[in-house]
C-alpha cells in the first residue's frame, strides 16, 4: 500500500509549455518509488491523455464553481475517495518533487497525528523535458543551485497532511489565492503542527506565464480570488508561512527559531488562533496596521456606496 497519494488539477494541456512542465511535474512524482500513488483531478483536455500515458489513475468528475473552476473541496474528498494511505499531498502540478518530500511526510507523521506541511520553492527556467533516468535528483539539484532561486515565504505549492484532516473546507476554486493561506489558518486554529518543510523538502516550480488565466491576469487579481478570500472569513484568515508554528529540521518538530518580527506576529493573530475571534483579530490588525486598517475601512465604506 502506498504511503502518500499525490493529488492535483493540472491546467489544460493545450499549452506546449505548460504541457511540457506538468508531465516533467508528474513524471518526478512517479520517479520517487511504490510509496507514492499520483491521481489526476478533472476533465481539462489532454488530462485523460496523459494520465494514460504515464499510467496514473483519472478523476474526471469534480465538483466546479459557477466559472467552471474545480473545487478544492471536492480534490480532496476525491483524493480520500480513492486511496487508502494515510498521508495525502496536494501539490501544484508544475512542481518537481524529489525523495526528500516523502522521507519528511514519513517523519511529520512519524511526530504528529494531526499536521499541516507547507514550505517554500525554489523557481528555474525549464524549457525542455526533463531525464529521469538514474542520477536525476542530483542533477536537478545542482541545476537549481546553479540556475534557480528561492521563492519568497508567501503561498505554498504543496500541502502534505493526514487523510482525517481538512473534512470539511469552504467552496474554494482551486489555481486561485487565498485557500492556500486558509489551510495555513485553518491548522493553527485547530491546535495542529503547521510545520514549515522547507529546511528538509525542496520543491521545484517549473516557471510559467499567466495566459492561462482570464485575461492573462495572476491568479491574485482574479473575482474567484476575491471569493476564496470571503470564503476563508475575510482578510485576517489570509496567513502566510511566517506563520507556522514548527519546522522539521533534521527529520525532528522543533520550534519555530524566535525573532521580534516572529513574536509579534504571534502577539498578533492570538486572537484567530486561541480565541477563535475574528472580531477581536480585526481589533488586533488595527492595532499593530492602523494605516493599512484604515485604508480598509475607506474601501469598504465606497463599496457600500
Amino acid at each position: 500500500m502506498a504511503q502518500l497519494t499525490i493529488f492535483t488539477a493540472p491546467k489544460p494541456f493545450t499549452n506546449p509549455h505548460i504541457a511540457l512542465i506538468q508531465r516533467n511535474a508528474i513524471r518526478s512524482w512517479l520517479s520517487l518509488g511504490p510509496q507514492v500513488e499520483v491521481l489526476l483531478i478533472g476533465d481539462e483536455e489532454g488530462i485523460a491523455e496523459t494520465a494514460a500515458e504515464l499510467g496514473v489513475q483519472h478523476l474526471p468528475e469534480v465538483a466546479r464553481n459557477s466559472n467552471g473552476t474545480p473545487l478544492v473541496s471536492s480534490m480532496f474528498e476525491l483524493a480520500r475517495q480513492n486511496s487508502d494511505s494515510p498521508l495525502l499531498a496536494c501539490v501544484n502540478a508544475d512542481i518537481l518533487l524529489m525523495p526528500d518530500f516523502v522521507q519528511s511526510a514519513l517523519c511529520a507523521a512519524e511526530q504528529a497525528e494531526r499536521f499541516l506541511m507547507v514550505g517554500q520553492r525554489w523557481d528555474l527556467d525549464v524549457r525542455e523535458p526533463l531525464d529521469f533516468s538514474d542520477g536525476w535528483v542530483d542533477r536537478l539539484r545542482a541545476r537549481a543551485r546553479q540556475e534557480g532561486k528561492l521563492h519568497r515565504a508567501a503561498g505554498s505549492d504543496y500541502f502534505i497532511f493526514p487523510r482525517s484532516c481538512f473534512t470539511d473546507m469552504p467552496a474554494f476554486a482551486i489555481g486561485r489565492a487565498g485557500w492556500d493561506n486558509w489551510m495555513i489558518y485553518s491548522g493553527r486554529k485547530n491546535g495542529w503542527p503547521v510545520i514549515d518543510g522547507t529546511p528538509s523538502i525542496q520543491i521545484i516550480h517549473q516557471n510559467h506565464d499567466y495566459s492561462h488565466l482570464p485575461g492573462g491576469q495572476p491568479h491574485y487579481k482574479l473575482p474567484e480570488t476575491f471569493e476564496n478570500v470571503r470564503l476563508a472569513g475575510g482578510k485576517r484568515t489570509i496567513f502566510e508561512l511566517l506563520d507556522v508554528n514548527c519546522r522539521l529540521e533534521n527529520e525532528r518538530l522543533q520550534p519555530v527559531p524566535f525573532s521580534w518580527k516572529k513574536f509579534w506576529r504571534e502577539v498578533e493573530i492570538f486572537p484567530l488562533v486561541r480565541l477563535h475571534s475574528y472580531f477581536l483579530g480585526q481589533v488586533f490588525y488595527s492595532v499593530f496596521h492602523p494605516v493599512k486598517a484604515y485604508r480598509e475601512f475607506r474601501q469598504s465604506i465606497k463599496r457600500k456606496n
